[in-house]
């Protein structure tokens, strides 16, 4: 079942018919697209051939959505620049959540921090299936230690949408803080991302 669209897709329904008023054939497009997909954030991911079954819907119309999508992403990468500093988990749950909710798949991130707590590097390290991942506490350990990070925030997604942490969620973050003090690296957070919501588990004194 479909979910109503949102006030603030409607808002920005104005911005959209804009920018693909070059590229459509009719304007009523726009809101029938974010009508049928349910959302902006969902249109924008939403698969060539489902955007080109809507009548009125061509490839200039799917290359424009990807375009925005493309801008988005952009947009939400330099919302966590380089020396931005960290002072708790709300000051990344935007940037992971925009990053990593409509994967279909899990992605295992880390957040490197100097000793200020100042963004060195973000980075996607493991890559795994709609069933989990496997993470390597050595690779963890030799990233943080090549880019000279004095913390560490931990980050990935549950595909089903559910940010609730597993209990193989716990252990491998109780493995990496372990690995990481070897090396006398604090391990500051794990955030589990689902659709639109974070978990922290420093918040829930798991870290």
């Amino acid at each position: 079942m479909k979910r109503p669209m949102a006030v603030k897709d409607c808002a920005r329904l104005v911005e959209i018919a804009s920018l693909l008023r070059p590229f459509l054939r009719g304007q009523d497009l726009p809101l029938r697209l974010v009508r049928r997909f349910g959302g902006l954030r969902i249109l924008l991911r939403a698969p060539a051939d489902k955007i080109l079954s809507e009548p009125g819907a061509g490839p200039a119309t799917v290359r424009a959505l990807r375009s925005l999508d493309r801008l988005a992403q952009h947009f939400f990468d330099e919302s966590l620049p380089v020396g931005t500093s960290i002072q708790g988990p709300g000051d990344t749950e935007e940037f992971l959540i925009a990053r990593l909710r409509d994967l279909p798949h899990e992605l295992f991130c880390c957040i490197y921090l100097d000793n200020r707590h100042r963004v060195i590097e973000f980075e996607e390290l493991f890559r795994g299936t709609i069933d989990g991942t496997t993470v390597h506490p050595r690779e963890v350990v030799k990233r943080a230690l090549a880019v000279n990070a004095a913390a560490v925030i931990l980050a990935h997604n549950h595909p089903s949408g559910v940010a609730e942490p597993s209990q193989a969620d716990e252990r491998i973050t109780r493995r990496l803080k372990t690995a990481l003090e070897l090396v006398e690296i604090r391990l500051l957070d794990h955030l589990v991302i689902g659709d639109g919501t974070a978990t922290s588990l420093a918040r829930r004194g798991m870290v």
